[in-house]
């Protein structure tokens, strides 16, 4: 393949909808908008939520509960994903990106307990769950907060 054959996919281009060139063209006169009114000015219409000066529904509904700007976000990971490390491997943030188990990591990650481990690993992350640190230390691992 070279430059000169690249060409779109089919139905990804399209001409664009010329208005306002005579009555034989289907969208002369009024250019497809009909006879007078808002949409049919420059500049015309509305913005999205209005509703033509009834209350809108995002202000006629109750506002609930709030959200902690201060929470830390975790990423997850399940122990059975460690199973893919070789045995005495110490597993930390970094080895799991690099590892490709996760793509960022926020605040840090929490590993979770669904799964099995059976390799004898020294996880050292920002959290576990109590399920996910038994689990560990009974493959003969340790589980270390950071």
């Amino acid at each position: 393949m070279r430059l000169d054959e690249l060409k779109p996919s089919e139905g990804s281009r399209f001409e664009s909808k010329r208005v306002g060139r005579g009555i034989g063209s289907g969208t002369g006169k009024t250019s497809g908008k009909g006879h007078k009114g808002q949409n049919a000015r420059s500049g015309g219409g509305v913005r999205p939520g209005f509703e033509g000066g009834q209350m809108p529904l995002y202000r006629r509904l109750p506002k609930r509960g709030f959200t902690n700007i201060f929470a830390k976000k975790y990423v997850t990971v399940n122990v059975e994903v460690l199973e893919k490390f070789e045995n005495g491997t110490e597993v930390t943030a970094e080895v799991l990106k690099e590892a490709g188990i996760i793509s960022k990591t926020l605040d840090g990650v929490k590993i979770l307990g669904r799964g099995e481990v059976t390799k004898s690993l020294t996880v050292k992350v920002a959290g576990f769950t109590a399920s996910a640190k038994e689990k560990i230390e009974k493959a003969g691992g340790k589980a270390e907060v950071i």
